[in-house]
């Protein structure tokens, strides 16, 4: 009761603190296309956003785009405000921008925005809100992260590179609140995010993020508070883009159930349980994650002004004959009524010093940029456990196994510098070439058998280069390479191209297609290598360098609704957690209860794993009836260290339209469903909290051929979103899991709303 009141004046907190702010920016003078060729603004018709053709954005030589500001005219009641927007993203290694979309006010499909299985169903995960997850499609799986403990908390915990820094007509805030459940069992979210203007150049913002989860089974509560601040100024001559994230995640460990059969076979269990009542593996058990990242990258562009051409109607209209000679003398003029000479010669004259008070329009065009960027980041995680079930860990390297205490920590700082030659600064500059160094700082604390800390220390220095076209509206592409010569890495090389084009075929569609090809040479990651704590240790000094070669692309047809993904990955080395159980004494040998084994995990090493996968995405519509579909084709050559599932589907079905007098309530009703072949999905060791292979010596648990079915009814009114959704509707007997022992949550009534306010 007191988390719910705690999140209700939360939201009213942030509520009042936003919808005060003023804000007001003077109207450009001058349009030019965007670098995309398309004069593509955003804004909101009481629809959600949509991109429109026309005038709304202004870019400058540099590349900077901001919009045309207030347009007073079109605003005579005060309680009007200009409502537009467009964000982007920053590539983390060099700041460069990329355009994005504004997801977070995505109007379709928004009962799907707060599930941790993710918008397709295509995570696993242990059931409570925000808890670790993986996803099942290979080729969608998150970058592997440096910081091992942060990967798996994906859905809650947003990374740099998705981030997206906001330039907009007003100040915007955004105000989310999802909940399903009661006291007992319930999930809460509550999400609010600011964004405002300083001027055309420069804004700010920030994200505040507070998730809590009792959860649905015993000794399994979340709670996850996040917070981000951000600021950019886009100059013609100077660039910075700043960013803070701190995230604190607490997630309670339960080990799993002690036996399949309460959600398999009920009945057989003696007695009719409820969820909450399963009896666990552990309690009193939990992780907690605590970061804090700091992001600084800015940019000096030295270059030159060129006349601006501009369009006859922006152009200023001369002065009219009388209103010139208006402010002269009326002893002159009269002498010029008379004398049509001395009358031409002055209004030449007074023309010739009008035309010199007007500012020719120039823009600055970038030919070199200088660049820097500071990463920090910082992570502290603790692994706290009390009255452990007896015989549950296979090892206690020190202290007492009913009082854990671990701790880890670890600090990288990151600095990159470099120069780079931009296009577009004549026709020959045809790409654009950067050349860069970096040298990165690594700090870790790992526990020792005394219960103290050691300190393990790693410096790398490497350089690289880029050549990339971002300009043009059909064909773009990226290659880079990076090579390190110093260090705990010295040897290690990335190459990675990317290209992308676009096609028109016809008049009614066009053909997006893209190309990604990566190779990767690079020795596994410092919690790979070493790993200290009560129940999990490991120093594997001798491990192999994983060498990767990835290829994928995309097929994209809009107008159809047709998308196709194609990928295939070699890796040789396979570096991965797999579990490493013991059988009890008096246990049978083919037993799978949990109940029955001791539990470890190690890392392992395969020689060579090759991974082909294939995505159709379809979306058919007939009037108000729309039907989309995934369907995902996988193969493994090696289902032991790197298990994946044959297909994978998910399929919506609903009823799009819109109702009220002007017909302003759009309301989409439909239902949709998860469903996977069966493999030996990946378990979850709650020691390192990290998914982790089954143990092939035993008899393992295979999980899916079950439908995950959910109803739903969404609406949207001008600027606000809303459902209520119905998750596990065919919950009851069957192989309900999404990870071994771990099952998905009974059926949830869950409900959302999502409010924009301007101004």
């Amino acid at each position: 009761m007191k988390r719910r009141l705690c999140i209700r004046l939360l939201l009213l907190f942030v509520l009042c603190i936003m919808v005060d702010s003023q804000w007001s920016m003077a109207m450009a003078q001058v349009h030019r296309i965007n670098q995309d060729g398309s004069n593509a603004a955003l804004y909101d018709d009481g629809d959600g956003y949509y991109v429109e053709d026309r005038p709304g954005s202004y870019t400058d030589g540099a590349g900077n785009r901001t919009t045309w500001g207030r347009d007073t005219t079109r605003f005579k009641n005060k309680k009007d405000y200009p409502i537009g927007q467009f964000q982007w993203v920053l590539e983390p290694r060099l700041g460069t921008v990329v355009d994005a979309e504004n997801n977070d006010t995505v109007v379709h499909d928004f009962q799907k925005w707060n599930a941790t299985d993710g918008y397709t169903g295509e995570y696993n995960y242990l059931a409570n809100i925000g808890s670790p997850r993986l996803s099942r499609i290979y080729f969608n799986r998150e970058t592997s992260d440096e910081f091992l403990f942060l990967q798996p908390f994906s859905f809650f915990r947003g990374s740099l590179q998705d981030f997206r820094f906001t330039n907009t007509k007003s100040p915007i805030t955004n105000l989310a609140y999802h909940s399903c459940g009661n006291r007992q069992t319930g999930e809460d979210r509550v999400r609010g995010y600011f964004a405002t203007n300083i001027n055309k150049l420069a804004g700010l913002g920030f994200k505040l993020d507070y998730t809590y989860g009792v959860g649905y089974y015993y000794a399994q509560p979340n709670s996850m508070f996040g917070s981000t601040f951000y600021g950019y100024y886009r100059g013609e001559r100077y660039n910075m883009h700043a960013y803070i994230g701190i995230n604190h995640m607490k997630m309670g460990e339960n080990g799993g159930i002690e036996d399949d059969r309460y959600i398999e076979d009920p009945l057989s269990m003696g007695q009719d349980y409820s969820s909450e009542n399963i009896p666990t593996m552990l309690s009193q058990t939990w992780n907690r994650n605590h970061e804090q990242h700091f992001y600084l990258t800015h940019r000096y562009n030295i270059g030159f002004n060129r006349i601006l051409e501009v369009p006859d109607s922006l152009k200023p209209t001369p002065p009219s004959e009388s209103s010139l000679l208006a402010d002269l003398p009326d002893s002159i003029q009269t002498i010029l009524r008379s004398d049509t000479l001395a009358r031409r010669l002055a209004v030449d004259s007074l023309m010739q010093v009008w035309r010199d008070t007007q500012e020719v329009p120039k823009e600055f065009v970038p030919v070199t940029s200088f660049i820097h960027t500071l990463d920090v980041s910082n992570l502290k995680h603790e692994y706290l456990a009390h009255n452990t079930t007896k015989d549950y860990y296979t090892n206690t390297f020190y202290g007492d196994g009913n009082a854990m205490s671990d701790m880890t920590r670890a600090l990288s700082v990151r600095n990159t510098f470099g120069i780079a030659l931009r296009e577009g600064f004549n026709k020959w500059a045809q790409m654009g070439i950067t050349l860069f160094g970096t040298h990165k700082l690594r700090s870790y604390k790992l526990m020792n058998e005394q219960g103290g800390l050691t300190d393990y220390t790693e410096n790398d220095i490497s350089v690289g280069g880029e050549l990339a076209r971002t300009q043009g509206s059909r064909f773009h592409y990226n290659a880079s390479a990076e090579v390190w010569l110093v260090g705990e890495h010295v040897g290690d090389l990335n190459i990675d191209g990317k290209t992308d084009l676009k096609l028109r075929l016809g008049r009614r569609d066009s053909l997006f297609t893209d190309l990604h090809v990566g190779f990767m040479h690079r020795k596994p990651s410092f919690f790979f290598r070493h790993y200290h704590s009560q129940t999990t240790w490991w120093d594997n000094n001798d491990l192999s360098r994983e060498v990767r070669l990835k290829i994928d692309g995309t097929l994209r047809l809009n107008k159809l609704g047709t998308k196709l993904q194609i990928g295939f990955e070699n890796i040789s080395n396979y570096t991965y957690f797999g579990m490493q159980n013991t059988l009890h004494d008096k246990a049978e040998a083919g037993s799978i209860l949990p109940t029955d084994f001791s539990h470890d995990v190690s890392v392992m090493q395969t020689n060579s794993v090759q991974v082909f996968g294939a995505t159709l995405a379809q979306d058919l519509k007939w009037g108000v009836l729309h039907w989309d579909s995934q369907v995902s084709y996988q193969a493994s050559s090696n289902q032991d260290a790197l298990p994946l599932p044959t297909l994978n589907i998910y399929t919506n079905l609903y009823l799009l339209f819109r109702i009220g007098i002007a017909k302003v309530l759009r309301v989409q009703l439909g239902g949709d469903m998860r469903y996977f072949t069966s493999y030996y999905a990946p378990d979850y060791s709650t020691a390192i909290q990290q998914f982790a292979v089954q143990d092939t010596r035993y008899e393992r648990i295979k999980i899916g051929s079950y439908p995950i079915i959910g109803a739903y009814i969404n609406a949207h009114l001008k600027h606000c979103r809303l459902y209520v959704s119905v998750r596990h509707v065919n919950a009851g007997s069957g192989h309900a899991f999404l990870v071994p022992h771990y099952p998905i949550n009974p059926m949830t009534i869950n409900l959302g709303i999502s409010w924009n306010l301007f101004n």
